[in-house]
């Protein structure tokens, strides 16, 4: 399969592609046309178009990747977590791709560029709970999201939503025999988010992805990412965060996921409860 090098190009007669919505370590999503929406009069005619970059898709089983990543979300349902529509391939081009809803707001990390003190917990709050929710979905639902970072979550007015399950694992599919590859070869995780484990070499496990989302609170309370330990390996509470939130959070970013018992339903109750609990 190839790639596509020009944003103008027509696939499948179809989709027309308008320009980069963004590009990642395997693939580049587009902005494009459903011409054959369009001709029918529908009004939400855009979608968001998915395809191999060029460095990546000189690999021969680097299509089973971009369809892997397709069958991993496309039975997902829920409010905050991105629609898949279907899996394709021109013929003519032989270039693989896959169709989702196109969403609009604009990424966490750009939100966070403009928040170096942290957002007050009063916004911080909403943000969290809803990425929370759809964390604790794709985990109910026996997915592992694989690169929670603040790029792949968008922040709009209709509120959180959590796409880009390139790296993600789910036990489904291995279940029922469908292809694979694996991810870490790529090298594509981003270190300041990753798990450690991951980092070494690990297995991709939810402990993972509460590290990655854990992370991310931190930086919506404190500014900056996290940066050096104490001499103790710990960290200090983010002044934004509640105090009764903290020892939760604090387990979920522990390095060795030996001791990061909390899972995300878990910390997703603790987020939510507006004060410390009495029995506690």
């Amino acid at each position: 399969m190839n790639s596509v090098s020009q944003p103008s190009r027509l696939l499948v007669g179809r989709y027309h592609l308008e320009h980069v919505l963004g590009r990642g370590g395997m693939g580049v999503v587009y902005r494009a046309r459903d011409l054959l929406h369009e001709q029918f009069g529908e009004p939400r005619s855009n979608v968001a178009l998915k395809l191999l970059g060029e460095s990546i898709s000189q690999c021969a089983d680097a299509h089973v990747l971009l369809y892997g990543e397709f069958a991993l979300a496309r039975g997902l349902r829920h409010d905050r977590v991105i629609r898949m529509f279907s899996f394709e391939v021109d013929t003519h081009s032989q270039i693989a791709f896959f169709t989702m809803e196109l969403l609009q707001g604009v990424t966490l990390d750009r939100l966070l560029l403009e928040c170096s003190s942290g957002l007050p917990w009063r916004e911080l709050q909403p943000i969290a709970l809803q990425l929370l929710d759809a964390l604790a979905y794709t985990h109910q639902k026996n997915v592992v999201h694989g690169d929670v970072k603040p790029a792949n979550v968008m922040v709009g007015d209709e509120g959180v939503r959590l796409f880009d399950f390139g790296l993600g694992h789910a036990q489904s599919q291995a279940a029922v025999g469908l292809p694979s590859v694996s991810r870490s070869r790529f090298n594509a995780w981003t270190p300041a988010y990753a798990a450690p484990e991951l980092l070494a070499g690990g297995a991709l496990t939810t402990a993972a992805d509460v590290y990655g989302v854990a992370c991310i609170l931190y930086e919506l309370a404190h500014g900056k990412r996290i940066g050096e330990r104490t001499s103790t390996g710990r960290l200090l509470r983010p002044v934004q965060l509640p105090r009764h939130c903290w020892p939760a959070l604090r387990s979920a970013l522990a390095i060795d996921p030996e001791h990061r018992r909390i899972t995300v339903a878990e910390l997703r109750e603790v987020i939510g409860c507006s004060r410390p609990r009495w029995y506690l």
